[in-house]
C-alpha cells in the first residue's frame, strides 16, 4: 500500500528479456535506497513491483507479460524517467490517498492548458473507468496522488502545481502521453458493493417467483 506521494524519481537504466518476461534495473538515489531490502514493495510510476538485488544505486524488478499488457511500463525505454514510492509505514504521514499499486487503466494526455502557476491536464481512460472517478475525488497517474477538478463523457482534468511538475516525471508529460491511472480504493469498491446488492436483489427476486 502506498499514498501517492512521490518520494524520488529514478529511471530505467537496462532492460532485460527473460523467458518471455521483463527485468527492468532501475537507477535510484542512494539516499532513496538507503533502507531498501530485497523483496520490499515499490510504487514504480503507479504499478507496485518487488525489488530485487537491491544497492545504493538502484535495483531491479522483474515485470510480467500481463503487466506489461495492462500498463506503460510496456513502452519505457532506456532512460525513462519514473516515479518512486515505498510502500508506507504505521507511522506514515497520509496526505495523499491510500494506493494499491493495481493500475486500473492506461490513459493518455489529451490536453495541457496553462492556469496560473500551474498547469491544467486533461487526461483521456477508457469509459468503463469514469464511473469511479467522482469530481474533487483522488485519482492516481502515474503513482502521484492527485484531486479530480472534473469529469466529463471520455475523461478528467486536474491541475498540477509547480512542485508537484518539479519532483515527478509528470512535468516530462506531452500531448498524447500515456499513463497509469488507478481510481480510488473506496470508489470502486462501493460501486461493488452497490452491484452486489442489485445482483442478489434480482436473483432473490426471481427466487420468489
Amino acid at each position: 500500500m502506498f499514498t501517492g506521494l512521490v518520494e524520488s524519481t529514478g529511471r530505467v537504466a537496462r532492460l532485460e528479456q527473460i523467458g518471455g518476461d521483463v527485468r527492468l534495473h532501475i537507477a535510484a538515489s542512494a539516499h532513496f535506497m538507503a533502507d531498501v531490502k530485497i523483496g520490499d514493495s515499490i510504487s514504480i510510476s503507479g504499478v507496485c513491483l518487488t525489488a530485487l538485488e537491491p544497492n545504493d544505486q538502484g535495483f531491479f524488478a522483474d515485470v510480467s507479460q500481463e503487466t506489461l499488457r495492462l500498463t506503460s511500463l510496456g513502452t519505457k525505454a532506456q532512460g525513462a524517467s519514473l516515479n518512486l514510492e515505498k510502500s508506507l509505514l504505521p507511522t506514515t504521514r497520509m496526505g495523499g490517498h491510500f494506493v494499491s499499486g493495481h493500475v486500473d487503466a492506461v490513459g493518455s494526455v489529451a490536453s495541457i492548458t496553462p492556469d496560473a502557476r500551474s498547469l491544467r491536464f486533461r487526461f483521456e481512460v477508457p469509459t468503463d473507468l469514469l464511473r469511479y472517478i467522482a469530481q474533487k475525488g483522488s485519482i492516481t497517474v502515474d503513482g502521484v496522488s492527485l484531486t479530480v477538478n472534473t469529469v466529463d463523457a471520455t475523461g478528467f482534468c486536474v491541475n498540477l502545481i509547480p512542485h508537484t511538475l518539479a519532483v515527478t516525471t509528470l512535468g516530462e508529460l506531452r500531448i498524447g502521453s500515456r499513463v497509469n491511472v488507478e481510481v480510488d480504493l473506496l470508489a470502486r469498491y462501493l460501486l461493488r458493493a452497490q452491484s452486489w446488492d442489485a445482483e442478489q436483489a434480482i436473483t432473490a427476486s426471481g427466487e420468489c417467483g
